[in-house]
């Protein structure tokens, strides 16, 4: 069956004023909302339609072996970070939710998840189009987020339209999803705003933090996957 990543340009354009507001963006980690969704926010906040972003993880397992950022304090920065890339977007500080859970240990929550479904339920009352991961993202984190963001809309009423948004599928085409309604959302006019978002992020797309080898950083090859005139996103 043909994946949705397969010539993306195929699928039809809609225009902002389908997607229904308020809109909540769920991101697995600092960084993801940008990537993934920076044109749609930002296009969002230029049409004065309310948007939030709840970030999941704390973000603070990128960079491991840094004695120069340790946990407590990568966890501050990417945090700062957000703010910055929100405000790149035109959305304002109070327009984030940071639901601080471990980065890179969501798939074991064990009886934490109980309490983690609840605090997103609460994060996105109100949304009536909520932005997830899709559930077969090729990274553990993200596939754990688009599954407590499912709980958690089951919880809501009415019940918000639901639709998913590929990050590390673009890099791994094996693993591309074929479900669901795909469509794209022009963000050209949105794309120096989203750059702007994406390069405030500066742990996760420069040697910032220059003292572990094993450290994450965005390769401009993967950068360049999020930097295009359009977004792809999918209902579920």
């Amino acid at each position: 069956m043909t994946s949705h990543l397969d010539a993306p340009e195929r699928h039809p354009v809609r225009p902002l004023a389908s997607v229904a507001g308020p809109v909540a963006v769920v991101a697995p980690h600092p960084d993801d909302e940008s990537l993934a969704c920076g044109g749609l926010l930002a296009s969002l906040a230029a049409a004065g339609v309310p948007a939030r972003v709840v970030v999941v993880t704390d973000g603070a397992g990128s960079h491991p072996n840094s004695q120069a950022y340790p946990p407590d304090r990568l966890r501050a920065l990417r945090q700062a970070e957000t703010v910055a890339a929100l405000d790149a977007l035109g959305l304002g500080a109070d327009a984030v939710r940071f639901l601080g859970l471990p980065d890179g240990a969501l798939a074991d929550l064990g009886e934490a998840i109980e309490a983690a479904v609840a605090a997103l339920a609460d994060a996105l009352a109100g949304a009536a189009t909520v932005f997830a991961p899709w559930d077969g993202d090729p990274h553990p984190d993200h596939i754990a987020t688009a599954m407590l963001a499912e709980s958690a809309c089951a919880r809501l009423d009415p019940a918000p339209r639901r639709v998913a948004y590929p990050v590390w599928a673009w890099v791994r085409g094996d693993l591309a999803p074929t479900e669901g309604t795909p469509w794209r959302l022009d963000v050209s006019a949105a794309r120096d705003r989203k750059r702007r978002a994406v390069a405030a992020h500066r742990s996760q797309t420069t040697t910032l933090i220059d003292d572990d080898p094993d450290g994450f950083v965005l390769s401009p090859d993967v950068l360049a996957r999020f930097d295009r005139d359009w977004e792809l996103f999918w209902d579920l």
